[in-house]
């Protein structure tokens, strides 16, 4: 028969155990160790609770190692660590978060030197790693130029591409670290141009003279509203412009047969990252979505881009990692310039390295499952004081892709767009300190081609 005082009984028991074992712990203090350029409040800015919070204890070893993993990801820091301490060993409701930071350089003038092919693998075999396929020059990267983790780039770049350089970011200006700003400026001249796609890869053409040139400037607002989203609004305007041979030897790089093409553009983004380490995620997710808009009186131009990532930890030495990336292009009128898709930015395909599809739209799946092998630690003989010893992290990893690359122009010698594109391989990848990921990659695609390609490289 049922009992109606032993059921409340059992009920509040019940409740009172579940509250005991939730017990609460509340943040007294944040103290911030080895900071000796970035501003405190800048590594505040990272942690997913304040003083005075009051948390779960079960939640706070789970919420010390986002914080440790967001510290991090700031790309300011060789080491990070956080750490929970209770002052009053026989009070556990109040703690005491410890953090300890090594700042990276920040500072690096260094000679620019870089070819312009779209991967190292072209640049090496199919432009016999030429020197005129080569930019060079100086360059400076500027980090954290006020402890505000903004960042200044200045170059004068000649070679290839002649190009002035002027970058700035600041990710805030408010007392709420929230919103930020940007401003950008380039100009470039180029006498060599790729001018079409034959065989589904670049044509370039070359003169004595300037064949192309141009200049690009931007405005940019930021919006973090929390740890892991971020919105952009950007303001940009600029000018391409074709010489007499470059518009002859292609009539359509421009749109409308135009030699000059003045513009301005809107870009809006938005991105939500949540991983262990951007340079090389082993678990988390990232979703982005970009959008632009050109306006000229040749052609308006737009496209939008959706991007999603998600990396899967079976253990510490097993994971997958899940990639979808599609954009659409909408052009008035077919011109070269706008319909370059597949093969640029983070539109790639492993295993068509040397390879480009032109086209409206583009889908791409990647997928990977990556295998932990082991690491090295080697003694650093030039900076000992400052980085004694690098360590080096070795994963091996099976890959395949799939994608569909939609156009409406197409050459009768390209044979990759409209068709379903398929590619695999097995890689190395090597982990170390600046964000350095190097990939090493052996794959074979749909046309036969089988070989040995690198990518990646340091961050600074």
């Amino acid at each position: 028969m049922f009992n109606c005082n032993r059921f409340v009984f059992i009920l509040l028991l019940s409740t009172l155990g579940v509250g005991a074992l939730q017990a609460q712990v509340q943040i007294q203090s944040i103290h911030i160790k080895g900071n000796t350029k970035t501003k405190s409040y800048i590594l505040l800015r990272e942690l997913p609770y304040q003083v005075g919070d009051v948390i779960s204890k079960d939640s706070l070893s789970i919420l010390n190692t986002l914080a440790q993993q967001q510290l991090y990801n700031t790309s300011l820091f060789l080491y990070s660590n956080v750490v929970a301490q209770f002052p009053d060993a026989k009070d556990s409701s109040h703690v005491a978060i410890e953090i300890v930071v090594n700042e990276r350089w920040y500072t690096i003038p260094k000679p620019y030197f870089k070819w312009v092919d779209r991967n190292f693998s072209q640049w090496w075999n199919e432009q016999h790693h030429s020197l005129e396929h080569v930019n060079y020059g100086i360059s400076l990267y500027q980090s954290n130029v006020t402890g505000n983790n903004d960042k200044l780039v200045v170059g004068v770049i000649g070679g290839y591409t002649q190009q002035n350089i002027l970058r700035y970011q600041l990710p805030f200006f408010d007392k709420k670290l929230k919103y930020g700003f940007g401003l950008g400026w380039q100009n470039y001249t180029q006498k060599e141009i790729n001018y079409t796609t034959q065989n589904d890869k670049q044509v370039f053409f070359k003169t004595l003279n300037v064949i192309r040139s141009g200049y690009r400037s931007n405005l940019n607002l930021l919006y973090r509203p929390n740890l892991f989203e971020r919105h952009s609004f950007q303001f940009g305007w600029g000018k391409e412009e074709l010489s007499d041979s470059g518009f002859i030897i292609q009539p359509k790089f421009l749109p409308n047969y135009q030699k000059k093409l003045s513009y301005v553009d809107l870009t809006a983004t938005f991105s939500k990252i949540q991983f262990d380490y951007n340079a090389y995620p082993t678990k988390g997710n990232s979703t982005e979505l970009m959008a632009y808009q050109r306006f000229s009186a040749s052609s308006n131009f737009t496209s939008i881009q959706f991007r999603k990532v998600k990396a899967h930890s079976f253990s510490s030495k097993n994971f997958i990692l899940l990639e979808s990336n599609s954009m659409f292009k909408f052009m008035p009128n077919y011109n070269y310039l706008d319909s370059r898709l597949v093969g640029y930015g983070n539109m790639q395909f492993n295993g068509l390295e040397y390879y480009i599809i032109d086209g409206n739209a583009a889908t791409i799946f990647k997928s990977s499952f990556q295998h932990a092998i082991g690491s090295i630690t080697l003694k650093n003989p030039v900076t000992k004081k400052f980085l004694p010893e690098v360590k080096y992290q070795f994963w091996l990893r099976a890959f395949t892709n799939l994608g569909y690359v939609y156009n409406d122009h197409v050459l009768s010698t390209n044979k990759l767009s409209n068709t379903l594109i398929r590619t695999a391989g097995i890689g190395l990848d090597v982990i170390s300190i600046y964000d350095f990921v190097l990939k090493i990659d052996y794959s074979v695609n749909q046309l036969g081609d089988k070989g040995l390609y690198l990518h990646g490289g340091i961050n600074f």
